[in-house]
């Protein structure tokens, strides 16, 4: 069975829209691609999700039946959840006030281990590969006529040869 683990960082300064724009560009991707792309990513929300994302990797290598490989391991979910706001108040012009909202997130990073890859046999896939190539080649061929009959190629030779036919005939 394949590890999994996760890590939650909790009140983050940040709305979780912003957040969920970063961690679009990792979901899916490999652990090791995920961490470039957030070193370089000109969001500040990237920082925070960096270390919730090393704390996940972390937690995934101390879990019983993890092979020891971190190049197998890949970014299953990231989402951020919206945390308490905490409300303030900005004086305005003519003794009125203006409410302000400081959002938080709360963010999550699930990573999981990918299972190992299948070597196959080298006799196998030249097997495999021989057989697929003529199948193939026979339905382009068979796909290049059609597409010369539907766009009248044939059909114009033909009517050529009946029009030197009734020409010559007269």
């Amino acid at each position: 069975m394949a590890v999994q683990a996760h890590a939650t960082a909790k009140y983050i300064r940040t709305s979780a829209q912003k957040a969920g724009l970063v961690m679009d560009l990792i979901r899916g991707r490999d652990v090791n691609a995920a961490l470039a792309t957030l070193k370089f990513a000109r969001k500040s929300v990237a920082r925070d999700i960096e270390k919730v994302l090393r704390s996940a990797i972390a937690n995934a290598t101390q879990k019983d039946g993890f092979g020891g490989d971190v190049e197998r391991l890949y970014v299953d979910a990231c989402y951020a959840n919206q945390g308490p706001s905490q409300k303030r108040i900005r004086p305005a012009p003519m003794g009125r006030a203006f409410r302000v909202i400081k959002r938080t997130a709360h963010l999550t990073v699930h990573v999981t281990e990918r299972p190992a890859k299948i070597t196959v046999a080298e006799g196998d896939a030249r097997k495999r590969a021989r057989g697929a190539a003529p199948k193939r080649a026979a339905k382009s061929g068979a796909k290049g006529a059609r597409t010369a009959a539907k766009s009248g190629a044939t059909k114009n030779r033909v009517t050529r040869k009946r029009q030197k036919a009734v020409a010559g005939k007269a």
